[in-house]
């Protein structure tokens, strides 16, 4: 691992790196915060990715990536007279030491080391904390993006309320929220109302993610665990029908149903 001091140098290198790029490069002299967002969205899928995975390598290289997007938007910034690096560190800075007052005193200086709450205490007064924060967002959920993905918006929105006391007591209170959901979502479907139908679907995968949180599972992860599962599977049942010389046109439903389950079972073996 690098000392502190040599953290420092790598990250004044990196600032180094980006004024040269912007001064000399005539593609990252064009660009703006706006047309750089799109890629930092996929930078952060990127980083998901590469955590998920368990490659710690992969996971340096694309924070490095992220990183760089980061210091390319304070530098736009600092062009505009706006904002620099440097202000965007003292805000979190600032924001963390007010967050966490079982930690910091409100001058910034050290407690003493303590008996200090659980997480799950710390977790749980956390929106409480923030609500009371100088230029804090008006309301809790004010703060979550609207652009954001819905999964992740769910859950964010869930884990705001559980900060604020609003929350099942015990996770097992959920199931009878999910059943009312699917019970909805089946009234809806024979009605026929397309309308009724988004909304009670809507419902039903909101109730669903609330389950996994209150289970202390990852809803994201979950899904794509089953979406990869899929593409297994899947690609196993279109490489057989391939090596057939079938179409799946060929094939009745029980006939891929068959192969299906020849790829769960290769699965189960760790074949697949």
């Amino acid at each position: 691992m690098h000392s502190r001091e040599e953290k420092i140098q790598e990250f004044g290198r990196l600032l180094d790196l980006m004024d040269a790029l912007r001064e000399r490069c005539p593609w990252n002299a064009e660009q703006t915060a706006e047309s750089i967002r799109p890629m930092t969205e996929e930078e952060v899928y990127e980083l998901s990715d590469a955590i998920l995975s368990g490659d710690p390598q992969a996971a340096a290289k694309e924070v490095g990536d992220l990183l760089y997007h980061l210091v390319f938007y304070a530098r736009i910034a600092q062009e505009k007279g706006e904002w620099d690096i440097a202000d965007a560190m003292q805000k979190i800075r600032a924001k963390m030491v007010f967050r966490h007052p079982h930690v910091y005193r409100p001058d910034g200086t050290l407690l003493p080391e303590g008996q200090a709450p659980s997480a799950k205490e710390i977790a749980d007064t956390w929106e409480l904390v923030k609500a009371r924060e100088k230029d804090g967002n008006k309301t809790v959920l004010s703060g979550i993006p609207d652009s954001m993905p819905a999964l992740l918006k769910a859950l964010s929105m869930q884990e705001k309320a559980r900060g604020c006391g609003f929350d099942w007591e015990k996770p097992e209170d959920v199931w009878q929220k999910v059943q009312e959901e699917v019970s909805e979502v089946r009234q809806a479907t024979e009605a026929g109302d397309r309308k009724e139908m988004q909304e009670e679907f809507g419902d039903l995968l909101f109730s669903v993610i609330n389950a996994c949180r209150l289970y202390g599972l990852d809803p994201e992860a979950a899904l794509n665990a089953s979406c990869s599962k899929f593409r297994r599977r899947f690609g196993y049942l279109e490489s057989q029908t391939l090596k057939k010389g079938h179409k799946f046109s060929d094939l009745s439903l029980a006939q891929m149903d068959a192969i299906w389950d020849e790829a769960k079972a290769l699965e189960k073996e760790g074949k697949l």
